[in-house]
Parts: structure tokens; C-alpha cells; sequence
């Protein structure tokens, strides 16, 4: 069950990927410049973000075994849009659709990890599940480069939406909602019951909590993937193209290395848990702030630093839906899911939009799609404000999980402190 839903998130992950390497060719071909680019990110994140909620709803509803169908085949949809549009508002739509698709997968694998497996393997499986899926970002990453350079842009996102197809047969085929267990499936709930759930996970500090961290960890990554960090390594930083997809790969490759790790200490510690969260937002603006200050061009070395540190950031972003399950039962974890996955994304959308303005205003129209570093590095500071915002916020919500949590038991807060699992309400 478990692999099938991989499959599915691996897949989506390579689709909202695949714009990543390919941002200066579709500069090129549609004959736009750093802010329009940027809208073909945002549009697809905005739709992903705007539908968590909608989504974890439906799921609760409908199950993962049908939303997932249903994503994978907006999304290869959306790419077979992709390879033949020449138009820019048809690019956007085809983004769009992609956006839709992505968002009904994520969220449907985390429901089938928490039905499927023990809660005590819950904070493991959801790593694996994260750093497992980012394999997809590995596949767009070279092996695009190399199809766009020797096959040309249609018949590579034409390849593109095949996937798309590929996970459609494998979920109708292999996954299934829930074990058996011989007794009739839930009745979905009610309306009534659906709003008065997300009102319940929205009270809980603990979910907000989950969001906050999902908001400060996630942003610099995804961006710095889905679509900045390639332009920034050859038309800011002068490597070869070849070199930058290698170092977009290594960040993935390091970030399936980390989960396991993570999700071991959260579930050990899950006291300590904020505090890794604020450790990983910290490494990252201290490492970024080296390589913007860096006289001149960064070396390789450095750069290389920047990739194995950001890649802690998407395992990090894990940790918020480990909140979101220890806060809430079982019957409304999709809704409450979904709140805690928007926080990333709209970070992520704020800074790509930030990003694109930033780089059109430094960039003298003539020179095309060829940003200079310097207007890369004042681009790329806009970073600090999210992650000040973002680390207030998570400061704030720690406290009252852990405050309301200690009125309401004070023997699960004092069993927690000493590393113990409790029921919900870990902080």
C-alpha cells in the first residue's frame, strides 16, 4: 500500500519539479522575463496551497486511493498541456493543473500512513515518505536537463505525462483505503461534522504549531528547487548547467539520507522537537548569509555546503505533520493535515514572487533572462524576513502547546519532558 502511494508521490514531486531546470528555457521559448516566469511557480503553488484544506476534506470523505487517481491524472494532464503550449496563458493553465494534482497526493499518502501503520512508526514512515517521494525531484533534475538538451521541450514533458498515466494504473491496481478488517467501512461524516472538525484542529495550538514549522523550514528549499536556485547557479554563480542539476540532485540525495534521522529523534524526542525546527532554520539562514556575502562568485565547495544544508529543510518541514497527527484523531486528520501543508507553500509563493521582482527590477531589460549575481544576492535576502516571521511563530505556539498541554495533563507534560509518547497533545 505504502509503495504504491510512493510511487504517486514521487511522481507528483517530479512534476512540480520539472519547471525547476527548465526555467530558462521557458524564459526563451515563451519570450518572457523574471516576473512572468515566476507566475508560472505561483500559479501552481497557489492553487496547491489554496486546495490543502478543500482537499483534507474530500479526504476524509472520499479516501486516498481516489484522490489519488484523480491528482495523478490532472497532473499528467497538465504536462501534456505543458509540452505543446506556446502560448503563455496556456503554459499558466497547464501549471494550474499540475498545482490541482499535486495537491490531492501528499496528503492523501500521510492518511495512508496513519491508517496503515502503528503510531509509534508514524514519525519514521512520514520521513521516509518526504525524503522517499523528493526521488521524483532527483528525476527532474538531470534526466530532464539531458532530454530538453538532446530531444527538444514537447517530446520531454511528453515523457513528462506519461508518468502521470503510470501512477494512475499502479493506485487503481495496488492501494487500497484502510486495512480489512471485516467490518463495513465509516459512513463519511456529515457537513455539519466536517466544519465543526477543521474548527476543532484549527483551536488546537498544537496544529498551528505544525504549520508554523512546515511555513520556516520548507520555503528556502522548494524555491531554491522549484524554481530559483538553477538560474541562480548558472546565470548567477557561473556553472555549467550540468554542475547545477548535479548539485540540485545532491541536495535530494542528502535529504533521504536525513529523514530517517529526523523521524528517529522526533520519535524518541518529542519534547525537542521545536528546537530541532528552530536548529534547521537557523543553519540555513547562517549558511545562506556566507554565500551572499561571499566577494565575488562562491566556490563550488561552498555551494555544494549550501545544498547539503538545504536539504535538511524538506525532512524539517516533516515535522509539522507529525504534529498534526498527534493533535488530532484519526477522523479528522485529512482536514487538519491540509492546514498544516499550506504553511510552506504560501511562504514558498511569497518569496517566488518576491524573487522575480526583485531580479526584473536589478536587470536592465536587454539583458534578457541573464540575471546578474549581485541582483541574485538581494533577490535571495528577502529570505530573512520569512524566517524571522516564521520562528516567532513557531516560539509562540510551542508555548501554548506545551502550557495548555500542562493544565490540561499534567502527567502526560511531565512524562513528555522525559522523552515519553503520549496521546494527543505532544508538543
Amino acid at each position: 500500500m505504502w509503495g504504491a502511494g510512493l510511487f504517486a508521490y514521487g511522481a507528483a514531486v517530479f512534476h512540480r519539479s520539472s519547471l525547476g531546470v527548465a526555467g530558462v528555457e521557458a524564459a526563451d521559448r515563451f519570450g518572457i522575463g523574471a516576473s512572468v516566469l515566476a507566475m508560472f511557480s505561483v500559479a501552481q503553488l497557489v492553487v496547491y496551497a489554496a486546495m490543502q484544506v478543500p482537499v483534507g476534506v474530500l479526504l476524509d470523505r472520499f479516501g486516498s486511493r481516489r484522490l489519488l487517481v484523480a491528482g495523478a491524472a490532472l497532473m499528467g494532464g497538465g504536462q501534456l498541456l505543458f509540452a505543446v503550449a506556446s502560448d503563455v496563458r496556456l503554459a499558466i493553465v497547464a501549471r494550474v493543473l499540475i498545482g490541482l494534482g499535486d495537491a490531492m497526493t501528499f496528503i492523501s499518502v500521510i492518511r495512508v500512513v496513519a491508517l496503515w501503520f502503528p503510531p509509534r512508526r508514524n514519525p519514521l514512515m512520514v520521513q521516509l515518505t518526504g525524503v522517499t517521494g523528493q526521488l521524483g525531484s532527483l528525476a527532474s533534475a538531470v534526466p530532464l536537463v539531458v532530454l530538453l538538451r538532446d530531444a527538444g521541450w514537447t517530446p520531454t514533458f511528453l515523457a513528462a505525462a506519461g508518468l502521470g498515466l503510470a501512477a494512475v494504473l499502479l493506485v487503481l491496481v495496488a492501494l487500497r483505503d484502510r486495512p480489512y478488517t471485516g467490518e463495513p467501512p465509516p459512513l463519511p461524516p456529515s457537513n455539519a461534522a466536517v466544519r465543526a472538525g477543521l474548527r476543532a484542529s484549527w483551536s488546537e495550538p498544537g496544529t498551528r504549531l505544525g504549520l508554523w514549522t512546515h511555513f520556516v523550514t520548507q520555503f528556502s528549499a522548494t524555491v531554491f528547487v522549484l524554481l530559483w536556485g538553477y538560474p541562480f547557479l548558472v546565470s548567477g554563480e557561473g556553472l555549467p548547467p550540468a554542475t547545477a542539476a548535479l548539485l540540485l540532485s545532491m541536495l535530494t540525495v542528502t535529504a533521504i539520507v536525513c529523514g530517517p534521522l529526523i523521524g528517529s529523534f522526533c520519535a524518541r524526542r518529542p519534547y525537542h522537537r521545536s528546537g530541532l525546527v528552530l536548529g534547521i532554520t537557523a543553519s540555513s539562514a547562517v549558511t545562506w548569509a556566507v554565500v551572499l556575502l561571499w566577494p565575488g562568485r562562491a566556490p563550488l565547495w561552498l555551494l555544494a555546503v549550501l545544498a547539503l544544508v538545504l536539504a535538511i529543510n524538506g525532512p524539517g518541514a516533516m515535522i509539522g505533520f507529525d504534529y498534526a497527527r498527534t493533535f488530532n484523531p484519526a477522523s479528522r486528520i485529512g482536514g487538519a493535515t491540509g492546514i498544516v501543508n499550506v504553511g510552506g507553500f504560501v511562504a514558498a509563493i511569497m518569496l517566488i514572487v518576491g524573487i522575480g521582482v526583485v531580479l526584473d527590477l536589478l536587470t536592465p531589460a536587454s539583458a534578457g533572462s541573464n540575471y546578474s549575481l549581485n541582483a541574485f544576492r538581494w533577490a535571495f535576502a528577502l529570505q530573512y524576513l520569512l524566517w524571522v516571521i516564521g520562528a516567532t511563530q513557531v516560539v509562540r505556539y510551542r508555548n501554548a502547546a506545551r502550557r495548555q498541554l500542562a493544565e490540561r495533563d499534567p502527567d502526560a507534560f511531565a512524562a513528555l519532558r522525559r522523552g515519553g509518547l503520549v496521546g494527543a497533545g505532544v508538543d
